[in-house]
């Protein structure tokens, strides 16, 4: 039994993924994040849980042999409840939600909770490692000070920057939350004085030939190439570019592969600019990133790779 957490909005790559198991005769559960509320019925023991879901499917933990955690969302709270509980209802939900994973850390993850967690929320952290393990990043600073980012902008970014928030708004490619990397000129800059309510990433801006999107997968790589230069953050070019295949440079794969094993990640969507100095700028990894669009386009087997690998350590864990 592979265990699946995603959310109730999450299609096509968890499709092909389930697909693939199906065809193999290897059983599965899906269980969607944001529905992990009163719409399951739950009960976590010491060393086990038990849940039926809104559909009636149930699940003994002590049946789930390894876990894809494709992408978690925020739980849904009723229309009904009293808004005064709100707060009480997400935070009693997450803590059981927070249990429930932890009693299958003995199992084979992708990627494992801990790691997944301390990465997600730490781009700093990411580029610090980057940097160790010999790949190119640009000069960063993570601040809701306007003195220090308009010092920033002056001594390091030759009069253009981006910024860009640390998380997310929206979880989807084209989620209607979705705020995209910003240009910072001599202008703009008069208007930092506002960055006390929302502190951000600044970045010099880089002149770049194009944008790589990189899938990382135990050793092996998918990479697509995207032809949009002229934007500053492709998700938001509404389709007017096109991916091709990419084969990145050995020293590249060599320094990603040292830095993911460090990480202690199987799996991330890694954002990489080739600049037009020549160089490639790491930007960030996201261990749940999206990357339908590269085996739908691109006919990459990322979906099933990723079942190959739980697969594998699933029967050497026997």
């Amino acid at each position: 039994m592979i265990l699946c957490i995603t959310h109730s909005k999450d299609f096509y790559n968890i499709d092909i993924f389930f697909d693939y198991l199906k065809a193999k005769g290897i059983p599965y559960f899906r269980l969607n994040s944001d529905r992990l509320n009163h719409s399951q019925r739950i009960s976590i023991h010491e060393d086990f849980f038990e849940l039926t879901d809104e559909y009636g499917n149930t699940l003994d933990s002590k049946t789930i042999q390894a876990v894809w955690h494709r992408k978690s969302w925020r739980i849904s709270i009723p229309e009904e409840l009293d808004k005064t509980y709100a707060q009480i209802f997400l935070k009693e939900y997450a803590s059981l939600q927070y249990n429930l994973l932890t009693l299958l850390e003995e199992v084979p993850w992708i990627n494992p909770l801990q790691n997944e967690n301390k990465i997600d929320g730490n781009k700093i952290h990411q580029l610090k490692l980057a940097k160790k393990n010999n790949l190119t990043v640009p000069e960063t600073i993570f601040s809701n000070d306007p003195e220090k980012i308009t010092g920033f902008f002056h001594e390091k970014c030759n009069g253009k920057m981006i910024a860009k928030l640390h998380g997310v708004i929206s979880k989807s490619m084209g989620g209607e939350n979705l705020i995209s990397t910003q240009i910072i000129d001599e202008n703009s800059l008069e208007n930092i004085e506002d960055i006390e309510y929302c502190p951000m990433i600044f970045q010099p801006y880089i002149e770049k030939e194009y944008e790589l999107r990189i899938v990382y997968l135990d050793g092996e790589f998918f990479t697509g190439k995207i032809n949009n230069s002229e934007y500053t953050d492709w998700r938001i070019a509404n389709g007017d570019y096109f991916w091709s295949e990419y084969l990145l440079p050995e020293h590249i794969r060599t320094n990603l592969t040292a830095m993911m094993k460090e990480i202690g990640l199987y799996i991330g969507a890694i954002d990489m600019i080739r600049g037009q100095d020549g160089n490639y700028y790491f930007l960030e990894v996201n261990p749940q990133g999206e990357w339908g669009m590269l085996q739908k386009e691109l006919n990459f087997p990322i979906a099933e790779r990723i079942a190959d690998n739980l697969i594998k350590r699933m029967k050497t864990n026997e």
